[in-house]
């Protein structure tokens, strides 16, 4: 390449600052060999060349015009970078500001950024983010003496960060933790940092007293805070997303089912009747839930959309096969995290449209202790199907604490402490595992229950009789051809 490929080059004229020139030479834009940045642009400013590489032709000739332009009207140019004067000054004044705006903390962030979301967020996601963000803020505070328990910075940090909350002053119980968080938690950027990152990791996957998080929790902890950070990153706050570069394994269980937890029909049907005896015989409180309990274990439904099943939406013929038509479901999240101030939100199903329904056959066994259920209690507020004594929403706790002491009841000593049938929500287990072991395609299990195909063959694959059976039979038929056989 010459200088004979451009226009001369400027002489030069007046004095320039030190550090700066007034010699210049402009080159052509040449194509070089580069897949990403073919395009290359060089210039000499007092002897030192300067040279930039670009994606097309077309940027290229428009940085090549800005500096010509630059010359033009007489710039002296910065010997060092080959940068126009004016270009070095704007860069120098947008870099005083940003210095002197002090660095966005961990505490601020969050709080912004769970109000950002908060509006289009059903319940169970608020609560879902406030949790994971509240397990990596203690590792985002400075420890020193006087520092409060994990515990109170948990707390604090979800009291915190729920936009109705902005402004109050924090709960006597909580104002020591919430001082302390809003005081000496790091700034956003320190979570780039090596040792605190090893620390955000730990507190993921890793519980309050030291023992691994489920696998749940740590992934819906991880996607929080990956999402958060993603936000940081377009807000300018970091430089990349660190959580992309960390891809270890975390140590907690898994999301197969475990046998041990499943109950078989007879076991189901002594726990049912168990039901009934608990509470006192006037209060009805455990015969309220014997249906609602069925449903999870003949219907497969969670327990949040058995909560919201209304009467409209069963068909319970007097004989032969029922349905009930899903619509609503209503998860327990508190308080502070819905909209309406109830403890249960009101939500579309899971993993669906709002506006859509999900048909689910029920059997004879099931229609016939759905309809003595209505013909005993009747509908609860808004023709709700199940309802508590004063025909409100029955509360997790309420069908938690009964199903504990049903267990009692029908169970043997030495299996009440046992996995077995430990929560509600592991009828619905059983009842997905019998249909498979019935030979019911997996992809109408799936519809059935409201899950992907892949979600249950992934989760239930263990839990599904004769596969062991009919692989041994298959092995020991090789070994026969073989000869193997003793």
């Amino acid at each position: 390449m010459s200088a004979t490929d451009d226009a001369p080059a400027r002489r030069p004229h007046g004095e320039a600052r030190p550090g700066f020139s007034l010699d210049i030479r402009l080159w052509k834009v040449t194509r070089v060999n580069r897949k990403a940045r073919p395009y290359q642009l060089r210039w000499v400013v007092g002897g030192k060349v300067s040279s930039a590489t670009f994606a097309t032709s077309a940027l290229a000739e428009s940085r090549r015009s800005e500096l010509r332009q630059a010359m033009r009207r007489g710039e002296a140019f910065e010997i060092a970078s080959g940068q126009p004067e004016s270009e070095v000054r704007a860069a120098a004044e947008a870099a005083e500001t940003t210095e002197s705006i002090p660095p966005l903390r961990w505490f601020e962030f969050c709080r912004k950024y769970v109000a950002g979301r908060w509006r289009t967020s059903a319940a169970k996601t608020r609560e879902g983010m406030a949790d994971g963000l509240a397990a990596v803020s203690l590792a985002m505070v400075k420890r020193g003496d006087g520092v409060p328990t994990d515990e109170q910075l948990r707390l604090a940090f979800r009291w915190g960060v729920v936009p109705a909350n902005a402004g109050e002053d924090p709960p006597a119980d909580l104002k020591a933790a919430y001082d302390w968080l809003t005081s000496a938690d790091r700034p956003v950027v320190d979570v780039t940092d090596a040792e605190v990152f090893e620390d955000v990791l730990y507190r993921l996957g890793y519980k309050l007293d030291g023992t691994p998080a489920a696998g749940d929790t740590y992934r819906r902890r991880r996607r929080a805070l990956n999402t958060a950070l993603e936000h940081a990153v377009v807000a300018g706050e970091l430089p990349e997303n660190p959580l992309q570069r960390a891809r270890g394994k975390h140590g907690g269980s898994n999301s197969v089912v475990d046998r041990r937890i499943l109950v078989n029909a007879v076991q189901a049907r002594q726990l049912l009747a168990a039901v009934s005896y608990v509470g006192s015989w006037d209060r009805c409180r455990g015969r309220r839930l014997v249906a609602f309990y069925a449903v999870l274990y003949y219907a497969g439904l969670r327990p949040a959309e058995a909560v919201g099943l209304k009467l409209p939406d069963c068909h319970l013929p007097e004989t032969g096969w029922g349905s009930l038509t899903l619509r609503e479901t209503r998860p327990v999240s508190g308080k502070q995290w819905t909209d309406s101030g109830e403890r249960h939100d009101r939500r579309g199903l899971k993993a669906r449209e709002a506006s859509s329904d999900r048909p689910v056959p029920i059997p004879p066994v099931l229609v016939t202790i759905l309809r003595a259920h209505l013909k005993t209690f009747g509908t609860a507020k808004e023709g709700r199907v199940f309802g508590n004594e004063r025909g409100g929403v029955v509360g997790s706790s309420t069908y938690w604490r009964v199903w504990e002491e049903s267990r009692a009841y029908a169970l043997p000593p030495e299996r009440v402490d046992s996995p077995l049938a430990g929560r509600p929500y592991d009828l619905r287990h059983a009842c997905i595992t019998r249909w498979l072991n019935a030979g019911v395609p997996i992809a109408e299990v799936a519809r059935r229950v409201g899950n992907s195909p892949e979600v249950i063959h992934r989760r239930y694959h263990g839990c599904i009789d004769g596969h062991e059976e009919v692989a041994n039979s298959k092995i020991m038929a090789a070994l026969e051809a073989d000869g193997d056989v003793v």
